[in-house]
């Protein structure tokens, strides 16, 4: 029975994510959201009865920690197959380089970037991570320079700087979790652009396509995968 660890489930991807792998009894899940007390209707809606709810605010340190405990004692003996690092922001999307917010470049690096970083960190020092870990870290075609640089009108610069250094985390986890699980792999995934209230009304996909293709690309993850910046259809996105 693999083990999932998902954080951002109280809606968009993350929600999308939990109902297709609550559609599997054998599939246990970890559905990662910022407070418990918060409206989580539409995540009980589609839990599992081996779907566990958890709090995780990935842009508190305090959050990361606790959260950790509290899997440790849910697993018990077992430990994380598929941590999907889905939790995201982009408050000031209108921001061009030259109209930064310094506090909203500072919140996404917070959250977009430390959150995925210390919930590995910490999971790790927990020995909370299977040995052939397969971790995937929700990038954007909006962290690739190549695509950042012909994006028009010129927007979403905050997002961007912090995708773009998610990515560069994402290849020190890479070549670091190596020296303690040799057999994981890390990829950074674009889950394109999706109808979800980050997405917009103009999105093209619905959560259910772009979810499917991710969840297809990291179940066929090999070890040459790691370090590999995928789309949700499967290719590799320019750097």
């Amino acid at each position: 029975m693999p083990v999932y660890c998902i954080t951002g489930t109280n809606r968009g991807l993350g929600l999308e994510f939990v109902r297709q792998l609550a559609q599997s009894a054998d599939n246990t899940i970890l559905a990662c959201t910022r407070s418990v007390s918060s409206d989580l209707t539409d995540l009980k809606a589609v839990a599992s009865s081996s779907t566990h709810i958890l709090a995780c605010d990935v842009g508190d340190l305090g959050s990361i920690r606790e959260f950790v405990k509290e899997a440790a004692k849910i697993l018990a003996g077992k430990k994380i197959d598929f941590l999907l690092n889905s939790a995201g922001i982009n408050p000031a999307g209108w921001q061009s380089s030259l109209s930064l917010g310094p506090d909203d470049v500072l919140t996404q690096i917070r959250v977009n970037v430390l959150g995925p970083a210390k919930t590995v960190e910490f999971l790790l020092q927990a020995d909370r991570l299977a040995k052939d870990v397969r971790i995937m870290n929700m990038s954007s075609g909006l962290g690739s320079m190549q695509r950042s640089l012909e994006l028009k009108p010129r927007k979403f610069a905050g997002y961007s700087i912090s995708k773009a250094a998610l990515n560069m985390l994402s290849i020190h986890q890479a070549g670091d979790l190596k020296e303690n699980l040799p057999g994981a792999v890390v990829i950074l995934m674009d889950p394109g652009w999706v109808k979800t209230r980050m997405g917009g009304e103009g999105a093209i996909l619905t959560p259910e396509e772009s979810i499917s293709g991710m969840l297809k690309v990291v179940h066929g993850l090999k070890e040459e995968d790691n370090a590999k910046f995928y789309h949700y259809s499967g290719k590799q996105v320019p750097w």
